[in-house]
This record gives structure tokens, sequence and C-alpha cells, in this order.
């Protein structure tokens, strides 16, 4: 992760955000307790076109993460709503705005159909 110059924001990359998502609940130094919104950017010339983002708060220690992933047509992307339940409603936003098959209500993935 680098420190942005916003102050206590960090941004980072992965492949593997359902794992980064749960490490920073738990961890003792960052304990995430709020996910503030995920949203969904469609970039139709890329390979891996979707791009998500995950805007986390820690009110413990006053501090925002920002966690960003990509994905293509056939990659999956877990959610998140059984670590924070307010990401229910981002997740199915995201996925009717981008026609995106990766958040079921259910809260399980399923590949994307083109």
């Amino acid at each position: 992760m680098e420190r942005s110059e916003h102050g206590n924001r960090s941004d980072t990359n992965t492949d593997y955000p359902f794992q980064l998502l749960c490490f920073l609940k738990l961890h003792t130094y960052t304990r995430v307790q709020v996910s503030i919104d995920i949203s969904g950017v469609d970039y139709p010339s890329r390979k891996r076109r979707f791009v998500m983002v995950y805007n986390l708060l820690s009110t413990r220690y006053n501090s925002r993460i920002r966690v960003q992933t990509s994905a293509d047509k056939v990659t999956r992307i877990s959610p998140v709503v059984s670590l924070f339940p307010s990401a229910g409603q981002w997740e199915r936003e995201v996925w009717d705005i981008n026609s995106r098959n990766s958040f079921p209500a259910r809260g399980k993935s399923i590949y994307l159909h083109s």
C-alpha cells in the first residue's frame, strides 16, 4: 500500500480483494469497520475492462483505505457483504449499472456471461 498526499488514505491494487478486505477488517493496526462505498468503471478498450473500487473507513484510527481491483469478462469478483453488510446495496448497484454478474444478491459469485 502507498500513502497518498491526502493524509490518512492509502491506495492499493490487488487481484484478491476479498482476502485483502478481510485482513484489513481483522488486523489490529487497521480495524476497518465501515465500507463507505463501492464503485465500478467499465473501460471497454482495456483487456481487464472492469475496475472495482472499495472505499473503507477505520473509525478507530480515523483513516480511509481505497482498494482497487480489475477484472475481465470471465473473472469473478467475490462479494464482500459477509464482511461489510452495508456492501450488499453497493454491490447490487454496481452490478445493475455495469451489467456485471459477479455480485448476485444471495452472496455467491458466479462467472460473467457475455
